[in-house]
C-alpha cells in the first residue's frame, strides 16, 4: 500500500514538473537560422525567401542569416534584399565562419539586414557590378549599372543608419572592407566570434527598423533552429551548377542520337530526353551569352559535316575549338565561381566532339551498307560451280552455296557470274576468259 501511495506521489510531481517546464519552454525566445553558403542567384533568392515566410509565421523572434557567399547575379541580390527589407521579423546578417566573406552581391545583403554582424577574420565588399549583359559592356553601360547599383544601396543604407560614402566606394571603387574596418566605418554593427555571443551581445539592444519604428530585442538564452533546405531546393541547388548543366547536356543528346540509330531501344531516348530538359532548365536560371550558342550550333554543324563528308580532321578540329569557345563564354558569370570550368569544357568539347564524329561515321556506313543486305547484294559477285550446270546445279558463292541455273552449260568447276535472282535461284553466265591474242587488223 505504501509503494503504491509513493509512486502515486512521484507520478503526480512528474506532471506537475511538465506543466510547469512547458509554459517556460513555450515562452523561451527562438531564432530561426538560414546558412547562405553559395552565389546568389535564383535558387538562393528563393531559399531566402522561405526562411524569411518561415520566420515571419512560426513566432521567431529574429531570423539570423549566416552568410558566406562571393556574391552573384544583381537581379537575384534585389529580389533577395527587398525580402530582407520588407521582413516582419527582424533579420541579422552575420558574415562567417571565419574565413567567409559578403563579396559583392553578398555585401547588398549584409547593409539591408536589420543587424550586420561579422566574425574576425571575415571581410565585406568589391561590390562594383558585373554586366551580365556580355563579356565587356560599352562605357555607358557600365557606367549606367553601376549607377543603378548605387542608388539601390544608398536607399537603405542611409535609412539603416549607416555610412553611405563608405558602401558606395564598396561599389564604385570596389574597395573591401575586413571587420574591424567594417566595424569602424560604420558599415556593420558588431562583430562576433559565434553564434551564441553574437545572441548574447543583442540581447537588450533596441533596433530601428526601416519603417522609422523602434524595437528592443529580446535574445537572451534564445535557443537557435536551423532553417533545412527542401528536397527541392538541395536538387535545384546542385542543377544550377553550369559544370553539370553542361555535362547533362552533352550525355543527354549522346543517349538521344543512340535511340535515333538503334531505334525501339525506349530507356536511352527516354534518359536522354530528361537529361537534355534538365539542363536547359537549369541553364535558363543563368544568365546565358547567345553568342555562344551560336557557336555550339556551329560546332554540331561542324561535326557533323566532318562525319558525313571527311575533311582530313580539318572541320573535326574547327567544331571542337567552336564546342569549346561556345562552352567557356555560355554563362555570362559575375562571379568565377558561377563561370564554367575551363578544364571541363575543354575535355567536354574533345570527348563529345570525337564520339560524335565516330558515331556519325559509323551510322552513315551502316546507311550505305544496307543496300548489300540479302540475296540482291549476290548480283555482280563471282562464283564458282560445284557441278555441271545443265542448266541447274549448285555454285559457291561468298562463301554460300546456293541453288543456280544457267542458260548456257557450265562445266564443273568454271568460274561464273550471279546475274541475277529468280524464285531464290540465283541466275549465272560463265565469265569468259580474256583472249590475249591482238584482234585481225
Amino acid at each position: 500500500m505504501i509503494q503504491r501511495v509513493y509512486g502515486f506521489a512521484i507520478l503526480i510531481g512528474l506532471i506537475a514538473a511538465f506543466g510547469l517546464s512547458a509554459p517556460a519552454r513555450a515562452q523561451q525566445p527562438f531564432v530561426d537560422k538560414f546558412v547562405l553558403s553559395d552565389t546568389i542567384q535564383p535558387v538562393t533568392a528563393s531559399e531566402l525567401d522561405r526562411a524569411i515566410a518561415r520566420a515571419n509565421s512560426d513566432g521567431a523572434h529574429a531570423l539570423l542569416v549566416e552568410l558566406n557567399t562571393p556574391g552573384g547575379l544583381l537581379d537575384s541580390t534585389r529580389i533577395m534584399a527587398g525580402a530582407i527589407l520588407s521582413s516582419r521579423v527582424p533579420v541579422i546578417v552575420y558574415v562567417a565562419p571565419e574565413g567567409g566573406r559578403a563579396g559583392s552581391a553578398g555585401f547588398f545583403l549584409l547593409e539591408a539586414a536589420d543587424i550586420a554582424a561579422m566574425a574576425p577574420g571575415t571581410n565585406a565588399g568589391a561590390a562594383h557590378p558585373v554586366a551580365e549583359l556580355g563579356p565587356q559592356p560599352d562605357a555607358t553601360m557600365s557606367q549606367k549599372i553601376e549607377n543603378d547599383a548605387e542608388a539601390f544601396l544608398r536607399s537603405y543604407v542611409t535609412r539603416r543608419g549607416r555610412n553611405a560614402v563608405a558602401a558606395e566606394d564598396a561599389v564604385h571603387s570596389s574597395h573591401s572592407y575586413t571587420a574591424q574596418e567594417a566595424l569602424d566605418q560604420h558599415l556593420i554593427d558588431l562583430i562576433a566570434s559565434n553564434d551564441a555571443e553574437l545572441l548574447a551581445a543583442l540581447d537588450g539592444r533596441t533596433i530601428t527598423r526601416l519603417d522609422g519604428g523602434k524595437l528592443t530585442l529580446h535574445l537572451a538564452g534564445a535557443r537557435i533552429e536551423l532553417v533545412q533546405p527542401t528536397v527541392r531546393e538541395e536538387l535545384l541547388g546542385w542543377l544550377i551548377n553550369p559544370n553539370i548543366a553542361l555535362l547533362l547536356l552533352v550525355c543527354g543528346a549522346l543517349l538521344i542520337y543512340l535511340e535515333f540509330n538503334v531505334p525501339g531501344t525506349i530507356v536511352p531516348g527516354a534518359l536522354g530526353t530528361l537529361m537534355v530538359l534538365l539542363s536547359v532548365f537549369a541553364l535558363n536560371l543563368l544568365p546565358i551569352h547567345y553568342t555562344a550558342v551560336l557557336l555550339l550550333v556551329a560546332a554540331l554543324v561542324f561535326i557533323l559535316l566532318e562525319a558525313k563528308f571527311g575533311g582530313h580532321g580539318a572541320l573535326a578540329i574547327a567544331g571542337i575549338v567552336c564546342l569549346t569557345f561556345g562552352m567557356l563564354t555560355l554563362v555570362a558569370a559575375p562571379v568565377p565561381e558561377m563561370a564554367v570550368s575551363p578544364w571541363v569544357a575543354l575535355s567536354v568539347s574533345a570527348a563529345f566532339g570525337c564520339i560524335t564524329v565516330f558515331l556519325v561515321r559509323l551510322a552513315t556506313r551502316a546507311r550505305r551498307m544496307k543496300s548489300r543486305l540479302g540475296p540482291s547484294a549476290l548480283v555482280g559477285c563471282q562464283a564458282t560451280a560445284m557441278e555441271a550446270l545443265a542448266p541447274e546445279g549448285h555454285v559457291l558463292v561468298e562463301g554460300e552455296i546456293w541453288n543456280a541455273f544457267s542458260t548456257e552449260s557450265v562445266p564443273a568447276g568454271s568460274p561464273v557470274r550471279v546475274v541475277g535472282l529468280e524464285n531464290y535461284q540465283l541466275r549465272v553466265e560463265p565469265l569468259q576468259p580474256q583472249s590475249s591474242e591482238q584482234p585481225p587488223v
